[in-house]
């Protein structure tokens, strides 16, 4: 079977289906997946939560031009709120940390906190060893089904195909459009885009596009008992200023991640015995909770390239292949500046205007900042 398309996505998680759902509206757009449901991996896994001082100074621009979207969401988009007020009470054993975390938040998002105060929020806090505490006012948990869900409904409804099950496992170019072999069809398009997360270095690879070094990072949750008879909704996420562990309520439980970040393989990602333990002693430490049992474990991969920021724009070695890819744990919270910032450079039209406003430098998120050499 053979499809032609304006434009074929590699990917249809976060990335994939957000940038659809934008070029949809005015292009014939395939959406590739390779497995049989959409956000298997990455998106899925994601213990997502919306914070304006996460990441770097370009990533934390993206989110905060992010925010009117997740506060007000297009008509019919979702009938869910994508946000939830989470705040989060950061705790520090080294002043440093504490000090670098104040250096990057606006003075009125955030509440210096005595430990006495933040015990008095998550009453399991441990105070020993502890120099400061701080409450971030503004982060929220975000649904990131509700927006998957809300993406993937937009692209269907502005014509798209949604193609699942078939692995990309050829990409050639010939005649001025790419020809993508998959398992069950061969489709082609002037224009491919490589949001395959994790895959995103494979993919590039059959292109023979520029090499970026992507590289996916693991990152490990797992699920806790909350204390018997204790309501742990209403405490604030708890995170080590140090990123040694952060604590979130969630559905009635905890959610613990020790902050891993190991070199891994693409693949579905599995949590290892040894960093599960890893974070059930940090956690111990670092609070009274006693871990007794873990109810549930997994693993994600968040991808990054050397200087931990998006890569989106055209190769510059391989004509019309575009590159949306190392969004590392920050893909959820700036899909609607990120996607529409993505639709604009692939479509080369203006930016919109709050995204001009960012004043972001053409080389600060093109693959050509890389070294010019095939993977």
């Amino acid at each position: 079977m053979s499809d032609d398309f304006d434009v074929v996505v590699i990917g249809a998680g976060m990335a994939g289906a957000s940038i659809a759902a934008h070029l949809a509206a005015t292009s014939r757009v395939g959406l590739l997946e390779m497995e049989d449901q959409p956000g298997y991996h990455s998106t899925g896994r994601s213990a997502a939560i919306f914070s304006e001082s996460y990441g770097n100074g370009l990533i934390r621009d993206l989110t905060r031009a992010s925010r009117p979207f997740f506060d007000a969401p297009p008509p019919g988009f979702t009938e869910a709120p994508l946000l939830k007020l989470r705040r989060v009470l950061h705790t520090a054993r080294y002043q440093a940390d504490l000090d670098a975390y104040l250096a990057i938040t606006p003075p009125d998002e955030r509440e210096t906190k005595t430990i006495d105060e933040a015990r008095a929020l998550v009453p399991i806090i441990r105070p020993e060893g502890l120099v400061g505490a701080v409450l971030s006012l503004r982060p929220s948990d975000i649904d990131v089904d509700a927006l998957h869900r809300g993406y993937l409904r937009q692209f269907k409804a502005n014509g798209g195909e949604l193609i699942l099950d078939n692995p990309v496992f050829g990409l050639q170019r010939v005649g001025g459009a790419w020809t993508i072999e998959t398992r069950r069809r061969r489709v082609r398009a002037p224009i491919v885009v490589n949001a395959a997360g994790a895959w995103a270095g494979e993919v590039a690879a059959l292109a023979g596009a520029v090499g970026i070094g992507l590289q996916p990072l693991k990152r490990t949750a797992i699920l806790l008992d909350p204390p018997s008879g204790v309501d742990v909704d209403r405490w604030p996420m708890l995170k080590d200023a140090g990123e040694q562990y952060y604590l979130k309520p969630d559905a009635g439980k905890l959610l613990l991640s020790p902050c891993d970040e190991e070199p891994s393989s693409p693949g579905d990602a599995q949590a290892d015995e040894m960093t599960v333990a890893i974070a059930v002693d940090r956690i111990e430490q670092a609070t009274t909770l006693e871990v007794r049992r873990v109810s549930h474990r997994w693993a994600g991969l968040r991808s990054f390239v050397a200087d931990r920021s998006p890569v989106v724009g055209f190769d510059p070695l391989q004509p019309d292949f575009f590159w949306l890819a190392a969004l590392g744990g920050y893909g959820i919270q700036t899909a609607p500046a990120l996607s529409r910032l993505a639709a604009n450079l692939l479509t080369q039209s203006p930016l919109d205007p709050d995204l001009e406003a960012l004043d972001l430098p053409p080389e600060t998120l093109s693959p050509q900042r890389f070294v010019l050499q095939p993977v």
